[in-house]
């Protein structure tokens, strides 16, 4: 195989953008983006703002001792700040208790017709940034004739809403 040439083919009388393998293993794509890495994947847990929530709360205190060490007495709002951003991170990082294939499970169970592919993912919804699952199904004939979205609460596992369209 000529490492010029792409391994992948375009279908006639489409446009894109091909770059060879060569090039691209000389750009050092991440292993997170390479699709051609197969395995397991899950999306991480909101519970990590917690780790930026506590930074920004250090960073407070820090600011705080500055203060007392001579900097100026209006850094304070710098600190108050600081402490504001902290603690947002922490109202905000909720649990994923509905994994992904739980997600979908759930959407196939909701549909009015039988699922063939579905696609998942995560949003937000409100100021404290609730995780909700968007779940894109499509009927299991070819092509399909039906499509839905079904939005369900990460957290709870409640359903939020069904729509679907012929």
């Amino acid at each position: 195989m000529d490492d010029d040439q792409p391994r992948s083919k375009k279908l006639p009388g489409t446009q894109g953008i091909e770059v060879p393998d060569a090039v691209a293993a000389a750009q050092g794509l991440p292993e997170d983006l390479d699709a051609s890495i197969l395995g397991p994947y899950t999306v991480p847990n909101l519970t990590r703002r917690r780790r930026a929530g506590t930074y920004y709360l250090g960073g407070a205190v820090l600011v705080g001792l500055l203060i007392a060490a001579g900097l100026p007495a209006g850094m304070w709002l710098i600190a108050g700040l600081l402490v504001l951003i902290g603690l947002y991170h922490f109202i905000s990082a909720f649990d994923l208790k509905v994994a992904d294939t739980e997600a979908l499970s759930i959407a196939n169970q909701q549909s009015e017709f039988p699922v063939g592919h579905a696609s998942a993912a995560i949003g937000f919804e409100g100021w404290r940034a609730r995780p909700v699952w968007n779940i894109l199904v499509f009927s299991a004939d070819d092509p399909p004739s039906q499509r839905g979205l079904v939005r369900i609460d990460a957290v709870s596992g409640d359903v939020k809403d069904v729509l679907v369209e012929a």
